[in-house]
């Protein structure tokens, strides 16, 4: 499992899942955490039983729908629910916050005194739907004492995306062009950890770390829906201590 690099109070925890050390069965081997794409149900809940015996408690998941919408888990929040949205938030200690990821960007953000964290689902939709701003509302603190770090996604020699994907970033600012490169004739190599880090940057967040892992062409550490199509989840967690 992967921990996050960055300068976060002794009081944040983090971990970013691998598809290593699993139960599950080819083509989700091995260590599947989604229950939605076609795995054995009780695979999938030993891989999260394996995964519990690391955190303070069961973490909330959600139903990932590439919308803008955030949950807040608050202490009115009921646990036996699954939410449909792409962000979680909470100020609460010791409940981890659970983001799924197969090529899209997971986000976690806290505060500098540790009081606040959050969990992004950054697919292109949803950062082009403004989830990092909505995320980002939450906070009591104010945007230049958040930090962030970048779990594994599809890196930007491997994202090919259609003009339509451009124009919609370029619609909202012309400084997302710089995160497309020309690949061929209406076709363009997408950075979507250079799409996330200017859209943190719009809103004040300067401090972000993480970004070095390609999730396409690392097949022996992640699932990638690009690569393989039918395949498995990891996930990127984030909690108080």
């Amino acid at each position: 499992m992967i921990t996050a690099n960055w300068q976060a109070p002794a009081n944040i925890a983090t971990l970013s899942t691998t598809r290593a050390n699993g139960v599950s069965m080819a083509p989700f081997s091995s260590f599947n955490l989604a229950l939605h794409v076609g795995d054995k149900e009780a695979d999938v809940l030993a891989n999260r039983n394996q995964l519990a015996r690391s955190l303070p408690a069961t973490p909330v998941w959600l139903n990932q729908v590439h919308s803008a919408d955030v949950v807040v888990v608050d202490k009115q929040f009921d646990h036996r629910q699954v939410c449909s949205a792409d962000a979680l938030y909470t100020r609460i200690a010791n409940q981890p916050l659970a983001i799924m990821t197969a090529d899209c960007l997971a986000i976690l953000l806290c505060t500098k005194d540790g009081n606040e964290v959050a969990a992004i689902h950054g697919g292109w939709r949803g950062l082009a739907g403004g989830i990092i701003a909505n995320t980002l509302t939450n906070f009591i603190a104010p945007t230049k004492e958040i930090i962030a770090w970048f779990g594994p996604a599809i890196g930007a020699q491997q994202f090919e995306v259609g003009n339509d994907v451009k124009e919609t970033f370029l619609e909202l600012a012309p400084a997302y062009g710089t995160a497309f490169t020309v690949q061929r004739e209406d076709k363009y190599l997408a950075d979507i950890y250079a799409l996330a880090k200017l859209q943190l940057a719009d809103h004040g967040v300067l401090d972000v770390s993480g970004g070095e892992y390609c999730t396409v062409s690392q097949p022996e550490l992640f699932f990638s829906y690009r690569r393989d199509g039918q395949t498995g989840r990891m996930a990127s967690l984030i909690w108080r201590k």
